[in-house]
C-alpha cells in the first residue's frame, strides 16, 4: 500500500499525492462504468477531508460507488438505510438492558453505525427531519453525544450519503443546516449506450470484479494533509470570497438573477470548500499553488446546494444551476499585482 510521511508540501509527496488518487480511482473503475466526474468528486470531497451529497435516480450506482472505494482505501464501512420510522438512536447508538456474565441484567451503550470510517447514508432524505439531525453534530465535530458520552469518530471520517431527485412520496427535504455540511453535491445521471453495454458485460457475467486495496486510513490521513499544505494566493482567496458573496441577494457582487431570485445564499462554509477543493485540484493538474481556474473548476459542486432560490426564481424556470452560472459569468476575477 502506499505511504505518505508527514512533511511541509514537496514535489515527492505532490506526486505521491497523484499517485495514490489514480490508483484508488483504477480499483473504483473496476466496478463503475463511466460517471467519471463523479467519481473524481466523490475522491476529490474524501481526500479535502469533507461529505458529499450523491443525487440521482435509484439503479445508477451510487451505493455501489462508495462501496468500491471503501474497498479500494482499506476503511472500516458502514452502511444506514434512512426510512421514515427510523430513530437517531439507530444511528449513534443507545444504551440496552444486556444479560450480564455472571447472571442478571446490566446497562451497556451500544454503539450505532455512524462510528465508521466511510459511513453511506443511503436514501438520507427517508427519514424524518428529527433522525436527520442525528448527524449534524457528527458531520461538523466528528464525534457523537449521547447523554454523557462523547464518542469520537475514527479518522478519516467521511459521510457519503445518496437522495433520489424524483421520489417526494414520504421524502424530508434535508435542512439547509445539514446541506451546508456536505462539501459537495454530485448529480449522478444516466450511462451512454457504450457503457450500458459495459455495465451488462461486468455485472451479469460469471467473473466477480476484484477490487484490490491501495492504501489505508494513516495514509488517507496523510494525502489529507498534503492538501492542506498547498498555498493559496491572495488572488484566489479574494476570487473564492466574491463567488460566495456573490450568491448572497444584495451583495456588492450578486448579479441581478442572484438578488431577485435567490432566498439564501453560501456560508463561509462555502469558501472553505471552494478552497480545500480547488487544493485538491491544484495537486492532480501538477501544481504547487491554487488559481483562480481551480476555484471556477470546482464552484457548482460546491455551491449547488448550498444556494436556495425564491418563489419568482421557479415561476420564471431559473434554477439553482442557471444561477451559479450567472455568478460564474460576471463576476470579475480580481487584478495580480505588479
Amino acid at each position: 500500500m502506499q505511504t505518505i510521511d508527514k512533511a511541509p508540501l514537496a514535489r515527492e509527496r505532490a506526486e505521491a499525492f497523484r499517485t495514490t488518487f489514480r490508483a484508488i480511482r483504477d480499483q473504483v473503475r473496476r466496478m463503475m462504468v463511466g460517471q467519471e466526474d463523479v467519481i473524481d468528486g466523490v475522491l476529490t470531497a474524501l481526500m479535502a477531508g469533507g461529505h458529499v451529497l450523491l443525487e440521482g435516480v435509484p439503479g445508477l450506482g451510487k451505493t455501489m460507488l462508495v462501496n468500491s472505494i471503501s474497498r479500494a482505501v482499506d476503511l472500516p464501512f458502514s452502511r444506514i438505510q434512512f426510512t421514515p420510522d427510523m430513530m437517531p438512536a439507530d444511528i449513534i447508538g443507545t444504551t440496552m438492558l444486556t444479560e450480564a456474565d455472571g447472571g442478571g441484567h446490566e446497562l451497556t451503550f451500544q454503539q450505532g453505525p455512524i462510528v465508521a470510517n466511510l459511513v453511506l447514508a443511503d436514501e438520507i432524505n427517508r427519514a424524518t427531519p428529527k433522525t436527520q439531525s442525528a448527524l449534524l453534530e457528527v458531520m461538523q465535530e466528528r464525534q457523537v453525544t449521547v447523554g454523557r458520552r462523547t464518542i469520537r469518530m475514527p479518522e478519516p471520517f467521511c459521510v457519503m450519503a445518496t437522495q433520489n431527485p424524483v421520489d417526494q412520496e414520504g421524502t424530508y427535504p434535508l435542512p439547509e443546516a445539514q446541506l451546508d455540511r456536505f462539501l459537495f453535491k454530485l448529480l449522478v445521471g444516466y450511462p451512454t449506450e457504450a457503457e450500458y453495454h459495459a455495465i451488462i458485460d461486468r455485472t451479469t457475467g460469471g467473473d466477480p470484479v476484484a477490487i484490490d486495496p491501495v492504501t489505508d486510513a494513516a495514509a488517507l490521513c496523510a494525502l489529507r494533509d498534503v492538501v492542506r499544505q498547498v498555498p493559496v494566493p491572495q488572488v484566489a482567496k479574494s476570487y473564492a470570497i466574491r463567488l460566495v458573496m456573490a450568491t448572497q441577494p444584495g451583495s456588492a457582487y450578486a448579479p441581478e438573477s442572484v438578488t431577485h431570485g435567490v432566498a439564501l445564499g453560501a456560508s463561509p462554509r462555502g469558501v472553505q470548500g471552494l478552497i480545500l477543493a480547488a487544493k485538491v485540484q491544484c495537486l492532480l493538474d501538477n501544481r504547487f499553488a491554487v488559481s483562480c481556474d481551480d476555484i471556477a473548476a470546482i464552484a457548482r459542486p460546491v455551491l449547488r446546494h448550498r444556494v436556495l432560490v425564491n418563489y419568482q426564481a421557479m415561476a420564471r424556470g431559473d434554477g439553482t444551476e442557471q444561477l451559479i452560472d450567472d455568478i460564474l459569468r460576471t463576476v470579475s476575477r480580481p487584478v495580480i499585482p505588479a
